[in-house]
């Protein structure tokens, strides 16, 4: 009976993924088989705890992370919880060896949320390191397969593409932190007076992010570069919407892809596939 609520547990994380990113939880569907449950396992776990800092604003959201980050290691370290997020979660971290450290990481920069407003260039990176560089450190575990020199050799384009894809979404939800949550990623902005040299600043920074990463998923293995492939093109083409618009409309709106150009990308992306071009 075991593996039947193993099954239920990630089923648990795959349901969190589709309702909350119907984006990322296409893309993972393109992935191998044999890799999509680990990667909804990694998402449901990221889900759970940027939920508890960005919405639980009626709750005692230092508790609730503080104890979500106790319970999570011990499900790591007793391999089971009655949480099933967490107990998918420590399935796949215990199965693929992933670094503790890596969680760290991103436990404190959901710490940092509770609290912190603005950044200098040190804490910014420092963020971005622990929400974003991280996770997708973790999933290149799941990709490399034990594999550690292939690891070691695609760890920076992997947290070049995790960094690319959260500053692209600082820039998607500028009125939503700075307005709403009161938060300030990107260091040296007046977003009171955001002006087109600071986005274009951000946005020359996000563009280096990309072209390295670029490099590094047409070296990911067979199973998982096509599905990471079509997840770089969706924001991509996000971040080159992004790019079009006015500082001062970016405040005002939140950029989204349409369901056809999403179609549109995912259809590019299976041509060029088939001609072995990724």
């Amino acid at each position: 009976m075991m593996n039947l609520f193993h099954e239920v547990s990630q089923d648990c994380s795959r349901i969190t993924t589709e309702k909350y990113s119907t984006s990322f939880s296409s893309a993972i569907k393109l992935l191998h088989k044999d890799l999509r449950t680990p990667i909804f396992n990694i998402y449901g776990f990221v889900r759970f705890a940027d939920e508890i800092v960005d919405s639980f604003h009626e709750h005692d959201k230092a508790l609730l992370l503080a104890e979500f980050k106790k319970a999570t290691y011990e499900a790591i370290d007793r391999r089971v919880s009655m949480n099933p997020i967490l107990h998918s979660f420590q399935i796949t971290v215990n199965e693929y060896k992933i670094d503790h450290a890596l969680i760290e990481a991103f436990m404190y920069s959901m710490e940092l949320d509770l609290g912190k407003r603005q950044y200098d260039r040190a804490g910014y990176e420092e963020y971005i390191y622990g929400s974003a560089e991280v996770v997708g450190l973790m999933c290149l575990y799941i990709f490399c397969s034990g594999d550690t020199e292939q690891y070691e050799q695609l760890k920076p384009s992997a947290k070049s593409l995790g960094a690319a894809f959260q500053k692209v979404n600082f820039l998607r939800d500028l009125r939503a932190d700075f307005e709403g949550l009161d938060r300030v990623y990107f260091p040296g902005c007046d977003f009171s007076n955001f002006k087109e040299a600071d986005k274009a600043a951000i946005e020359a920074d996000i563009q280096r992010d990309f072209e390295h990463a670029y490099e590094g998923i047409c070296k990911l293995p067979m199973k998982a570069r096509f599905g990471v492939y079509v997840a770089y093109k969706y924001y991509l083409s996000l971040f080159h919407k992004i790019k079009k618009i006015q500082p001062q409309k970016i405040m005002q709106e939140r950029v989204r892809i349409p369901d056809y150009g999403k179609f549109y990308i995912l259809a590019k992306a299976g041509i060029r596939s088939q001609l072995n071009m990724l």
